[in-house]
């Protein structure tokens, strides 16, 4: 065969065949090179969104804490007088992107710490006390809970749920209505439940708060606490306000007193100015309770701060019995109950005697692994309850 004779066709082919499977793999490993490199692009964006983000909060662990200080003053300059924790007033000017629309007499800001400057207006102080005594949840308890007292109820619906409900109605006739209504009463007559049936019926805030807890150590504490309760209630309007035990920090002021007795006296008089100041309550009603009235300062019980005084008394005989079938009511009973000769064997008895009565007799139905009760129940249970309170009486004179 000649050197010059052409390669055989099967050589051409296999060459093709080689280059389109290179040709194959190289498309591959650039796609699988632009898919790694979009992913690197991607992962980098992120890496450097991350490092911003991060370079932005050690700015801001960095920057210098501010100084908390009230607004005394506007000047007509642009300029603010302001008082700061560590003392004296400072004539300061605000930072640029401060809403000067915003800072009033009174405002609390926030101060840089060596300039003083106004870097920011910060929102109204409200004491963790008085921000907790808000009832979000309406208590369970309607007027038709409680028994013996229709009297009150009503005088309590005329003095604070109408004038909330139903404003239009004193307007017309153009009286104002009353500001606050005081509860006195012995202990367990009802009146705390009185307050309960008034907040599940209207549509208002509810903020309750124990009159002792409106007494604090430093000078000025019970004073602010006082001023931010209205404060609160003013801006959650229509509000009720309930001072249980109102007599902790409603005495009358005497003329001798140690340190602790003129604090006292301190937060009753801005008690005393809140209730009737310069500034309207407008839709806030006030209800207080106590069992000593004899002791509350009569300035605290004049017309104009407490309008509507409601005694509580121990209920009467037909009282009695429909607070039996009251606190029955939702008990597993067996026999026909007599509850008028119940009635009649606890005279004297409260309403908080008379539900553990009714208490005592489900716990002797349990007692003997029973699931109802029975008329026997209930006599054991008033012997029971009525012999405790006789001897809670000789104890209290025992040791009087």
């Amino acid at each position: 065969m000649s050197d010059t004779e052409p390669e055989a066709p099967h050589e051409d082919f296999d060459r093709v065949n080689f280059l389109e499977l290179r040709n194959s793999q190289l498309a591959e490993a650039i796609k699988r090179v632009e898919s790694e490199r979009h992913y690197m692009e991607a992962e980098i964006l992120r890496l450097q969104r991350e490092v911003k983000r991060l370079k932005t909060e050690l700015d801001r662990l960095r920057y210098p804490p501010l100084i908390v200080g009230s607004v005394r003053d506007l000047l007509t300059d642009g300029r603010v007088v302001v008082k700061s924790s560590t003392g004296p007033d400072f004539v300061v000017n605000s930072a640029e992107n401060v809403d000067h629309e915003k800072i009033s007499i009174g405002s609390r800001v926030a101060l840089n710490k060596q300039t003083l400057a106004v870097m920011g207006v910060l929102p109204p102080s409200i004491d963790p006390l008085v921000s907790a005594s808000e009832i979000v949840e309406k208590p369970a308890v309607t007027y038709e809970e409680i028994g013996g007292l229709s009297d009150q109820v009503r005088d309590i619906r005329e003095a604070i749920e109408y004038p909330l409900l139903r404003t239009d109605l004193y307007r017309k006739v153009g009286v104002d209505p009353p500001k606050g209504v005081l509860l006195i009463g012995p202990p367990g007559t009802g009146k705390t439940l009185i307050a309960k049936a008034v907040a599940h019926h209207t549509n208002a805030t509810f903020v309750r708060l124990v009159g002792s807890e409106l007494v604090q150590k430093y000078i000025g504490e019970g004073a602010r606490l006082v001023r931010e309760l209205f404060q609160l209630a003013r801006e959650k309007a229509p509000t009720v306000i309930f001072i249980d035990e109102i007599d902790s920090v409603g005495a009358k002021r005497l003329e001798v007193a140690t340190s602790g007795d003129r604090e006292v006296q301190r937060t009753l008089m801005q008690l005393l100015a809140e209730m009737d100041g310069f500034e309207p309550l407008a839709n806030v009603k006030i209800v207080a309770a106590t069992n000593r009235p004899d002791i509350l300062d009569e300035a605290l019980l004049r017309p104009g701060r407490f309008d509507r005084i409601i005694e509580i008394p121990v209920p009467s005989y037909q009282g009695r019995a429909e607070i039996f079938r009251i606190h029955s009511r939702g008990m597993s009973i067996k026999d026909p109950i007599d509850f008028e000769a119940l009635a009649s064997r606890t005279e004297g008895a409260t309403g908080a005697d008379i539900r553990a009565v009714c208490t005592e007799a489900g716990m002797f139905a349990i007692r003997e692994e029973r699931d109802v009760v029975t008329a026997a129940d209930f006599d054991r249970a008033v012997e029971k309850v009525v012999g405790e309170e006789e001897l809670r009486k000789e104890s209290v004179t025992m040791f009087a």
